[in-house]
C-alpha cells in the first residue's frame, strides 16, 4: 500500500490550531517546529543539530499526516482547507508523495454511490445509478470542496437531518461546502434552504450542485460563519446544520440563537468524541437542549432544540 503525506505549513502561534484540524483526519500527527532550537546550540551539540534545522526559519512551522491510496485525498484537502478560512490562518497545503494531478483527479475511483440516512443516495455525476423504489438520489460534483457523503460527518450530520426535517421547513447550512445537506434538506421537503461558507470556490459548486438536483430553493452566497447570514421572508429557521469542527461551533454557539426559532434544532458534526462533552456545554449554557447524537468511527453529530429564541 502507498502513502501520501499532506503537509500544512504555519506561522508558529497558529500551530496549535492547525494540529486540531489535522487530528480531524488522523490522531497520528508528525509536527515539525524548530522555533525553540537556539542557534547556540551549534557549540554544545556539534554535528548533532543538522545546519538545516539551525539556519530554518523559526517563525513558522508544519504538521503532517500519511493517509492510505484507498483514501479521498482531495476531501481532506478540502476539509483542511474550510477550517484554515474559518480560523482565518494563512497556511501552505502540500501533497507529498504523489503529484497534483493525481491526487485532484484519482480520487474519483473511491467515489461511489453513497447511501446516506435511510432513503438518500449520493451518486458522483460521472457514475451510472439505478434509483431503487423510494430512494431519493443526490447527484453530486463534489470538484474541490468538502462534502462527498463518504466522510463519516456528513453521513451522521445527514441521518439526523432526514429524521428532524419537516415538510415546509426553512433550512440553514452554515459551512456548507459541496451544498449536500442544503440539498438533502430541499429533496426531503424543506420551502427554503440558504447554504453559506466563507470559500468562494465551494459557493461556485453549491450552485452547480443545487441548479444540477433542480433544487431551485437553495439561495448560496458567501459567509463568514454566520456574519452575514441573511434570514428568508424574515422568518427564523427551523433547523440549522453545522458540518465543521468543535471549536468553529463553540464559538458560533452564542450567535446561533439569533437565527433560529424557539423548538427548532441545530444539527452540529464534525465533532470528535473527546470534544462532546465540550461542545455540549457551551451550545447548552446558549439556550438549547440536547435531544440526541450519533456517533461512528470516533465522530459525533448532536441534535440540539432551541429552548429560547434570542
Amino acid at each position: 500500500m502507498t502513502w501520501s503525506q499532506i503537509k500544512v505549513t504555519c506561522k508558529v502561534q497558529n500551530l496549535e490550531t492547525v494540529k486540531a484540524i489535522m487530528t480531524a483526519i488522523d490522531v497520528s500527527i508528525m509536527v515539525e517546529d524548530y522555533s525553540d532550537i537556539e542557534t547556540g546550540l551549534k557549540t554544545v551539540y556539534g554535528d548533532l543539530i543538522d545546519e538545516s534545522i539551525l539556519n530554518s526559519d523559526k517563525s513558522v512551522a508544519s504538521c503532517s499526516v500519511y493517509v492510505s491510496e484507498d483514501q479521498n485525498i482531495a476531501e481532506h484537502i478540502s476539509f483542511i482547507q474550510t477550517q484554515l478560512d474559518s480560523n482565518k490562518i494563512e497556511a501552505k497545503i502540500e501533497v507529498l508523495g504523489t503529484n497534483e494531478e493525481e491526487w485532484s483527479t484519482a480520487w474519483r475511483k473511491y467515489y461511489k454511490p453513497t447511501p446516506i440516512g435511510h432513503r438518500m443516495v449520493v451518486v458522483p455525476s460521472w457514475e451510472e445509478y439505478e434509483a431503487k423504489e423510494g430512494e431519493i438520489i443526490i447527484d453530486m460534483e463534489p470538484g474541490m470542496a468538502f462534502g462527498t457523503g463518504t466522510h463519516e460527518t456528513t453521513r451522521l450530520c445527514a441521518e439526523l437531518l432526514e429524521e428532524n426535517i419537516k415538510s415546509g421547513d426553512y433550512l440553514l447550512d452554515v459551512g456548507s461546502g459541496s451544498g449536500i445537506l442544503a440539498i438533502c434538506a430541499s429533496k426531503l421537503g424543506a420551502a427554503k434552504c440558504a447554504a453559506c461558507d466563507i470559500d468562494p470556490v465551494a459557493v461556485r459548486t453549491e450552485v452547480e450542485n443545487a441548479e444540477r438536483n433542480d433544487c431551485h430553493n437553495i439561495d448560496c452566497y458567501v459567509s463568514d460563519l454566520l456574519s452575514d447570514v441573511k434570514l428568508i421572508d424574515g422568518k427564523l429557521f427551523d433547523v440549522v446544520t453545522a458540518n465543521i469542527v468543535a471549536d468553529i461551533i463553540i464559538r458560533m454557539a452564542p450567535d446561533i440563537g439569533k437565527f433560529i426559532r424557539e423548538g427548532g434544532y441545530l444539527i452540529a458534526s464534525g465533532i470528535i468524541e473527546e470534544r462532546e462533552a465540550e461542545v455540549d456545554a457551551v451550545v447548552t449554557k446558549c439556550g438549547f437542549e440536547k435531544v440526541g447524537a450519533k456517533h461512528e468511527k470516533g465522530w459525533c453529530a448532536e441534535l440540539f432544540v432551541c429552548k429560547s429564541a434570542k
